[in-house]
């Protein structure tokens, strides 16, 4: 009963926040609803897990829930209908970002030399969702406000549902470790999913927090500031309770460059933003690698072997059978080299909690030089919408950060993961829409025009008998 209870004044504080942040004046399109669906079961939980609906049979892994595939492919279709509304605005943005495709259109293709060609194939179609999504925020009139409401209506939800969960309902929001010890979930399946949405969503609401902030005290409106400080202060909490090494410094990592060149013109110099990302890259690059077998991690209290993800580099790395190519889309975690691994750790696994070493078991030398590509052109463009003071330029900056340092320790650059849509979202490059050219004058008015036209009102009598006698 105080479960319910609980739960009740959590849909209330959820309804709140959205209130409390409402924009009068700005418009967005309702198909906004359809990468927030998308992105919320991205950060949370599959619709099978919400539901409580476990499938049958041992080749689940394989095959996925038919629940999660019937929904999803339902928002998919849902979402091209919405792109080929779009068609000029959406072509536009496929051409001005050809790395991302051309990176997609090689995952597509790797299928054919998978050992599971039919899973690869279709998680290739699945990822694709993660394109159609992001193209659906990019492509709206006001593209800016649609990313922040996007980021807000999904960082409203999970931050107070997560902690409801952990404090109400403990079977859905807390899981035991190998050792015994209880860990906080939240909305998310363990619990660095629940500290990578803390760290995704609350660094949106703080830089919410500043662009409000900084608007003149007169019209500056205090409640959206109350909503976003909300769910900062929840972030934060979660985020330091989940204990996770990769999130918590990447927030501050990031965090710090997004708040310096938001706030202050000398920061958005690029030598400056240059030394700051390279910093922050080199950091965690250094606290992480060049101290492994060192001491450092120990007296940081870490395990030296980064929790058994040196292990899981090594022995993943000697099954590689084509370098060049790799094992194809989402494959490699598959078959025998799953069990080969599984007998190798003495443990289950799935990942090789690097998303580097990732893309390169699955897509080989080739998907790494792609990824390559995306990431530097991506962050030549940001470098410049900093320095020319773009909208959300500062929160581009802080996404790419984290993606490039939480990649270090985990899996990020995969199909439906927050990391993955938020590089996506701050790489692309929204191009300006050309005006339609006017066609040439033929001295006759167009219609529409002829029937907006209103004659003078006569001032005086004296007009008036002219315009008569005339």
């Amino acid at each position: 009963m105080v479960g319910l209870i609980a739960l009740g004044f959590c849909f209330l504080v959820i309804w709140q926040l959205f209130r409390l942040n409402r924009e009068e004046n700005v418009r967005t399109s309702k198909a906004l609803w359809i990468p927030t669906f998308w992105v919320f079961i991205a950060a949370s939980r599959n619709v099978s897990a919400w539901l409580q609906y476990s499938g049958s049979g041992a080749d689940q892994y394989l095959e996925g829930s038919p629940m999660d595939r019937a929904v999803l492919s339902a928002a998919l279709a849902l979402g091209l209908v919405i792109l080929f509304s779009r068609a000029g605005r959406t072509n536009l943005l496929l051409r001005s970002n050809l790395p991302i495709l051309l990176y997609f259109f090689y995952c597509g293709i790797s299928f054919i030399w998978s050992d599971f060609p039919d899973v690869s194939f279709k998680r290739w179609f699945r990822a694709i969702g993660d394109v159609v999504m992001v193209l659906i925020v990019l492509s709206d009139l006001d593209w800016v406000a649609a990313t922040r409401r996007l980021l807000t209506r999904v960082g409203f939800v999970v931050a107070p549902l997560s902690i409801v969960f952990i404090r109400y309902f403990p079977q859905m929001g807390r899981s035991f470790t190998h050792a015994g010890g209880v860990t906080w979930t939240g909305v998310a399946t363990d619990k660095n999913g629940l500290a990578m949405i803390c760290l995704i969503f609350g660094l949106a609401a703080i830089f919410r927090f500043l662009e409000l902030y900084r608007v003149e005290k007169v019209n500056r409106q205090r409640r959206p500031l109350i909503a976003n400080g909300a769910v900062i202060l929840m972030s934060l909490y979660l985020l330091w309770e989940a204990n996770s090494a990769t999130a918590f410094s990447c927030f501050f990592l990031a965090g710090a460059p997004m708040t310096l060149t938001y706030l202050y013109r000398w920061a958005r110099k690029p030598a400056f933003v240059n030394t700051m990302v390279s910093a922050a890259i080199g950091v965690a690059f250094s606290t992480l690698f060049l101290s492994i077998g060192s001491g450092m991690l120990a007296n940081l209290g870490r395990d030296t072997t980064l929790t058994g993800r040196t292990n899981i580099w090594h022995f993943s790395l000697g099954l590689v059978q084509n370098p060049l190519l790799g094992a194809g889309f989402e494959s490699f975690w598959l078959g025998p080299r799953l069990k080969q691994m599984m007998i190798l750790l003495n443990q289950g696994v799935n990942q090789a909690h690097n998303g580097y070493i990732e893309i390169y078991l699955n897509l080989g030398w080739v998907g790494v030089v792609l990824l390559a590509v995306i990431l530097i052109t991506g962050y030549r463009r940001i470098l410049v919408a900093v320095g020319g003071i773009a909208p959300m330029a500062s929160l581009r900056l802080a996404y790419f950060i984290v993606a490039v340092v939480y990649n270090f320790t985990e899996a990020g650059f995969k199909m439906m993961h927050p990391v993955w849509l938020a590089l996506l979202l701050v790489t692309m490059i929204v191009p300006e829409l050309r005006q339609p050219e006017q066609p040439p004058s033929t001295g006759i008015r167009p219609l529409v025009e002829i029937t907006k036209f209103q004659p003078r009102p006569v001032r005086s009598a004296v007009r008036a008998k002219q315009v008569v006698r005339s």
